[in-house]
């Protein structure tokens, strides 16, 4: 008697568990393969093709399920099967070669130079405000992810070089010069962080005087758009995608940012960053040895 689909479900959540995935990322393959059963129903999953599965996919599309989360949807289905081939309960994975529809990529807006100035500016005159100005004056300044930051140890920040040592996506290291008034920012929070004399190596400390939580950075950062009156939507990506922007619309390379950001691929940036035609098209006419009209 085939074994119902939801039998081999659990296994497979199980071994992700065992395995020792997050519960948030357990509870997310849950749903998405609750999905493909209640589509599909209580068959033997190695029964499945290829046929099955787009139109599950499709199915799900027609529900209102947005491109982003098929593409999650559908990752989670192929590595069920990658799961069901190792063990031998499947001869083929039948969602390979297949792809969830595109959907328009939105990338998060950067702040303009003035108002990233105006949302920096002073004073830092407590030990929490001087901790916020130094924590978004490097993101901005570096580039870096929020994790990134909240992840940096003491020992990652040379003030004398003016760099910071970056642990970023695969556990990949990269340095990255930090600039003038972030380095004056550190300086600053660091007088005071080691003042309270924290048992920890964090480089950011949160109230309890551990490491400063995601959530913490992110209310950090409301507060201070608002204390300065910055009235654009302010989160802590838009920091780094606001320095992606910033420093290739003043040097055009493309390059050097990519690197600075940490992405293995150069597509990558040219996705993450955007320049206006104007810009792109002064930087051609400057460049360009047969732009410039005789």
């Amino acid at each position: 008697m085939p074994t119902p689909f939801s039998t081999r479900i659990d296994a497979f959540l199980a071994a992700l568990a065992a395995r020792q995935y997050s519960p948030a990322t357990v509870a997310t393959y849950a749903v998405d393969l609750a999905h493909l059963r209640e589509l599909v129903g209580e068959v033997e999953p190695a029964s499945l093709a290829a046929h099955d599965i787009r139109r599950a996919l499709a199915t799900l599309r027609g529900r209102g399920q947005q491109p982003k989360t098929l593409a999650r949807t559908l990752s989670a289905w192929r590595s069920f099967y990658n799961h069901l081939a190792r063990l031998g309960l499947a001869a083929a994975n039948p969602c390979l070669g297949l792809r969830p529809p595109k959907g328009e990529k939105r990338l998060p807006n950067a702040l303009s130079v003035d108002e990233m100035a105006q949302l920096l500016e002073g004073p830092a005159d407590d030990i929490w405000s001087a901790r916020d100005q130094a924590m978004f004056e490097l993101m901005y300044s570096s580039g870096l992810r929020r994790g990134e930051l909240i992840g940096l140890d003491l020992g990652d920040v040379d003030l004398a070089a003016g760099e910071v040592t970056v642990t970023g996506k695969g556990r990949k290291t990269r340095i990255v010069p930090v600039g003038a008034a972030a380095l004056a920012a550190l300086h600053h929070w660091l007088r005071l962080r080691d003042a309270t004399a924290p048992a920890t190596a964090a480089l950011f400390l949160g109230a309890r005087g551990g490491r400063v939580s995601a959530t913490a950075v992110r209310l950090a950062l409301k507060r201070l758009a608002a204390r300065h009156g910055v009235t654009a939507h302010v989160h802590p990506h838009a920091l780094r995608h606001s320095f992606a922007s910033h420093v290739l619309q003043s040097s055009g390379d493309l390059r050097a940012v990519q690197e600075m950001l940490g992405h293995a691929s150069l597509s990558t940036t040219q996705v993450y960053t955007h320049l206006d035609f104007q810009h792109l098209a002064l930087v051609y006419d400057q460049a360009h040895p047969r732009a410039k009209k005789k």
